[in-house]
């Protein structure tokens, strides 16, 4: 059979393009999707290659056009990783309604607007694999977030819900919520003063267990919520 191909979402630096190096190594073919066409050169070149998707994960018609164009191009899809994410740390009475929208779409929208164009696909070959970016914020949140950690809350009961839907055409679907870690989104809204590097995750431990469920390693935890963080 064809090398695999894995639509990744925030494949443009951060958890998503740490997610695209691992599945490069292991011989998926890559669709990298984000709004930011130069970071998704990088990740293509760092990768030795992919299908650069430049595209709005929050706005439907745009998913349903990197569909189309993925389907076209590479002829299948067989897992899609959701690491695109949109957080703004404010008060409720700061937040803005644009901003609202931005991260219900961004971080639980989009991945209602992907599995809803893909589950027919998916019906058809007999299978295939999402894998959900949620966050400890979803149960636990820094103050300001609560916004984004009511939208990754909604992705925690939504992947369940498509996992139980998912059984029975083989799809699986899996979550992991990682505790801090150090990315450029984070660093956005606390400093290494505020907290310190030595407290956050590596992208690429998040990585590694968002690739473990892709692959089957970890295929017994769909409908699962799996908490990463560092030992204590």
């Amino acid at each position: 059979m064809a090398e695999p191909v894995a639509i990744v979402t925030g494949a443009g630096r951060g958890i998503g393009r740490a997610v695209a190096v691992e599945l490069a190594r292991r011989g998926y073919r890559l669709a990298l999707v984000s709004r930011t066409d130069t970071e998704l050169q990088q990740t293509a070149r760092t990768c030795g290659g992919g299908d650069v998707q430049v595209g709005d994960v929050g706005d439907p018609t745009s998913v349903d056009q990197i569909v189309e164009q993925v389907l076209g191009k590479l002829g299948r899809v067989d897992a899609l990783v959701n690491c695109a994410g949109a957080v703004f740390m404010r008060s409720v009475e700061q937040l803005t309604l644009d901003e609202w929208r931005q991260t219900l779409d961004t971080n639980l929208g989009s991945i209602f607007y992907f599995c809803r164009r893909l589950w027919p696909a998916w019906r058809r070959q007999g299978g295939g694999v999402v894998v959900n970016v949620s966050s400890y914020a979803a149960r636990d949140p820094f103050e300001g977030l609560g916004a984004y950690g009511a939208a990754k809350a909604g992705v925690n009961l939504l992947s369940l819900a498509l996992a139980r839907e998912g059984a029975a055409i083989g799809v699986r679907v899996h979550t992991v919520a990682p505790a801090a870690t150090e990315t450029a989104m984070f660093r956005s809204l606390l400093t290494p003063q505020q907290f310190p590097s030595e407290r956050t995750l590596d992208p690429a431990a998040v990585a590694r267990v968002l690739v473990q469920c892709v692959c089957g390693d970890l295929e017994c935890t769909s409908g699962e919520i799996i908490h990463v963080h560092k030992s204590v």
